[in-house]
């Protein structure tokens, strides 16, 4: 066995939830070439050849449940990709909720060993969590997918921040207790990132940042671009992350908080909560 063998998944088992299309399929393929057992789940078609798909809808418990029945069997890496944009009905279950539940499942049926990891996808949304941490508490602190709903419903937090901060929370929280079953959880930030819904909310998703690219002269990100680091974060060579929430934006927000890009700093900071 050689040093970099510790970045393959040869023998390894890979859950990718949302992975039709964008980041999600991104990481699926990188998984599957990297030497790993791919298990899709989407609400989406799945199309990846040598994947085994799972239909689930993230917005309903029940859903969840029977796609974990259906995977069975040991998972190694789960790959959290799914999201939707702000106006979607149900955006507080699928872009966190549902992966909680999700998780919380795997968990129960004892389908991450020692070993295994949990990637999710966040976003630069997310980063400003840490002065809302007492209330993310609350929401956290919900046993089950339907006291959460209740739980957002009841605080008007169904939107795509306030799910992304959730996620964030979610993962820092999670590290300890995660790593005492030796389960590491670690979570992406990506900057714009040419996928179909980002496509699809193309003037504020991908406008995002158009100056400092503009100055810099690079691109959106790839979808396999953020799939490197995702797949990266859950392989064993990231062995000491846990708990973190990587921004993946090619520099934009530190180049913000920093003031070396000055058209940068006004969001950095309102996304940052500061």
């Amino acid at each position: 066995m050689g040093l970099f063998d510790a970045f393959r998944y040869d023998g390894k088992r890979v859950l990718v939830v949302g992975g039709a299309t964008g980041m999600g399929a991104a990481a699926a393929e990188l998984a599957q070439d990297a030497g790993a057992e791919v298990v899709v789940m989407d609400f989406a078609e799945v199309t990846l050849a040598g994947a085994k798909a799972i239909h689930v809808n993230l917005a309903e418990a029940a859903s969840i449940d029977a796609a974990v029945d259906e995977c069975g069997a040991r998972v190694d890496a789960l790959f959290s990709c799914a999201g939707v944009a702000d106006g979607t009905p149900g955006i507080e279950r699928i872009n966190f909720i549902g992966h909680r539940h999700l998780i919380e499942r795997l968990l129960a049926n004892d389908m991450l060993p020692r070993g295994s990891a949990i990637g999710m996808i966040s976003s630069a949304a997310g980063l400003g969590w840490e002065p809302n941490l007492a209330q993310l508490h609350e929401l956290l602190d919900t046993p089950d997918f339907d006291s959460a709903v209740k739980w957002v419903e009841a605080n008007g937090k169904a939107d795509y921040m306030s799910m992304k901060q959730a996620m964030c929370a979610y993962v820092a929280r999670e590290a300890f207790p995660m790593l005492k079953r030796g389960i590491r959880i670690n979570a992406i930030c990506p900057g714009p990132t040419d996928t179909p819904l980002a496509q699809a909310n193309r003037e504020v998703w991908l406008g995002f940042g158009s100056d400092y690219r503009g100055e810099t002269g690079i691109e959106p990100s790839t979808p396999l671009e953020q799939a490197y680091l995702l797949v990266f974060l859950c392989s064993d060579a990231a062995r000491a992350v846990n708990g973190i929430t990587l921004i993946s934006d090619a520099g934009y927000m530190s180049s913000g908080m920093t003031g070396s890009f000055p058209g940068a700093t006004e969001i950095a900071n309102l996304l940052l909560n500061r």
